[in-house]
């Protein structure tokens, strides 16, 4: 069979693999909500049952209450969403190391790439114990999982709960997300703290988090401050290293870099900027201590992703994060039905992947206090 050949059945096989992404995805993703607006709930959810506009919208407790319905999980299902995703990506992993012409391969790829994102979703799901809880063999995998991904359970289990638990309060938002600071506390900082804050905000930051967000951020440099509670940081750089090495004896540097390099820089690069995204966005809200609240946080701090639902099933639906950061313990399969049930959740802060609402999200650096509003970095 010719080189040529070789590669239309590989793309041929590569589609077959995406549609079956695609009936994943249209068994779990809901239709594209939209942006906040006046329209009845009942047009954005035909066939769904309203509340009546004689009902006022559930708040604070009450709206988190109408969400653990929600937070319950099929393990079945889980366990399914598990393994077919890394089944997926081992096989999008082979695809890049077989004997094709180059465009197969880069395909394979960046669907590799994509699938990291997925795969990492999962794991994080499970950290917050929305599934596979109480699982011994589950807490093996996902730990596994997470020191692939350069995200070891230890490191980030707590930087992450701190988050959800700090979420767009002013001055303390940065451990587990990029830092905010407010106007006038950027005018009388230091050039030094001032650079490492456009350092850690800059879009070359993201772009190259594979290795100043991940391998650096979330392994390496977590192992050197704390070398007994953050182990399974080294582990994931020598198994990091291991793979390296591997795709390169065997494979030579083409080996290395479609099946490891691309898939990785690919991923973090998406990831960091998903990070970004889900609490940097125009209409979003910081708060001190005194008037912030979990509920309005999740509501007004944390955006909705406008994606297609190809893109929502490789993102694990982690776009819908308004309704994750109310409530961390519905699956990430799950997300989709709770927003099609609650009216509350209908009509989120949102942003998209053009690139016009990313360029838009990066110009935003600090937050003006008088303006109530995320503003470009003063002249």
């Amino acid at each position: 069979m010719s080189v040529t050949r070789k590669a239309a059945v590989a793309l041929r096989v590569m589609a077959a693999v995406t549609s079956i992404a695609v009936v994943a995805a249209e068994a779990s993703a809901v239709v594209t909500a939209t942006k906040r607006s006046s329209q009845p709930v009942s047009s954005l959810c035909p066939g769904q049952p309203g509340r009546g506009p004689e009902t006022a919208p559930r708040t604070g407790k009450t709206l988190i209450q109408a969400t653990r319905s929600f937070a319950r999980e099929s393990r079945a299902r889980s366990w399914w969403e598990v393994l077919f995703t890394l089944a997926l990506l081992a096989l999008s992993v082979l695809g890049t190391l077989a004997p094709w012409a180059w465009p197969a391969r880069l395909i394979c790829s960046v669907i590799a790439g994509l699938l990291m994102v997925r795969a990492f979703v999962i794991f994080h799901d499970h950290q917050h114990h929305a599934i596979l809880d109480n699982s011994f063999l589950a807490d093996l995998l996902m730990r596994f999982v997470g020191i692939l991904a350069l995200t070891p359970s230890s490191i980030w289990k707590s930087s992450h709960n701190y988050h959800h638990h700090h979420n767009s309060r002013l001055l303390s938002a940065r451990i587990g997300s990029y830092p905010v600071m407010t106007r006038e506390h950027y005018a009388r900082a230091s050039f030094r703290t001032r650079l490492e804050y456009r350092f850690m905000r800059h879009p070359l930051n993201m772009l190259c988090g594979y290795v100043t967000v991940f391998f650096l951020g979330m392994s390496l440099l977590p192992f050197i401050e704390s070398p007994k509670k953050h182990l399974d940081g080294l582990l994931a750089i020598v198994l990091h290293a291991a793979f390296a090495a591997t795709f390169f004896i065997f494979g030579g540097f083409w080996a290395l870099f479609f099946a490891l390099l691309l898939p990785y820089a690919l991923a973090t690069a998406l990831g960091s900027y998903l990070f970004y995204v889900q609490h940097n966005f125009p209409d979003v809200t910081f708060r001190d201590s005194a008037g912030w609240t979990y509920e309005g946080a999740a509501l007004d701090s944390s955006s909705f992703l406008r994606l297609p639902r190809l893109m929502h099933w490789f993102t694990g639906n982690i776009g819908y994060h308004h309704i994750h950061h109310l409530n961390a313990k519905i699956p990430f399969y799950r997300l989709p039905e709770a927003m099609r049930a609650l009216p509350e959740l209908q009509h989120p802060k949102s942003s998209s992947l053009s690139p016009r609402d990313i360029w838009t999200c990066l110009r935003l650096c600090v937050w003006d206090v008088e303006a109530q509003r995320m503003i470009p970095l003063p002249r």
